[in-house]
């Protein structure tokens, strides 16, 4: 029987499927076999890059933006829930015609959703882009380096 879905991977674990010449398909080797050197030596670019004083400043310029923005705004979601369970009549408090305060609020939580989205994305672009396309150029280039020039 065979699947002409491509997409179809339920037998690309290799479990005794044939492989088109009635043999079963070679076993697919393990994620953790032996290494080639250059394998070995473009992991250590990549641990060196990460011990860099550049990648660790980008990771921090991160760090500072995301850490205190989720807090805000996972503090501004569990003050509406808890408001809202906690003070219906509150919620309830009609602001304008039908509008109450809990349209209000949730309007805001989405109001803020796209705000933290754009801040996120204007601080990345103006803070960590530039840093971090620079680091991306190094280590490649020493990839390459330790590849012996191959691409």
């Amino acid at each position: 029987m065979t699947y002409e879905d491509p997409w179809y991977d339920g037998l690309a674990s290799g479990w005794g499927e044939a492989d088109g010449t009635g043999a079963p398909a070679p076993a697919v080797p393990s994620a953790r076999g032996e290494r080639s050197a250059a394998a070995v030596r473009a992991r250590d670019v990549y641990v060196e890059v990460q011990r860099s004083a550049a990648f660790q400043e980008v990771r921090g310029r991160y760090r500072r933006f995301v850490v205190p923005g989720v807090v805000a705004f996972l503090a501004w979601y569990v003050g509406y829930v808890v408001t809202a369970t906690t003070a219906p009549a509150l919620m309830a408090r009609p602001v304008a015609g039908a509008v109450n305060v809990a349209m209000v609020a949730g309007l805001g939580q989405f109001l803020t959703t796209f705000l933290f989205t754009w801040a996120y994305a204007r601080h990345a672009r103006l803070r960590r882009d530039r840093a971090a396309l620079e680091l991306r150029w190094d280590t490649q280039e020493m990839t390459r380096e330790v590849r012996g020039g191959a691409s």
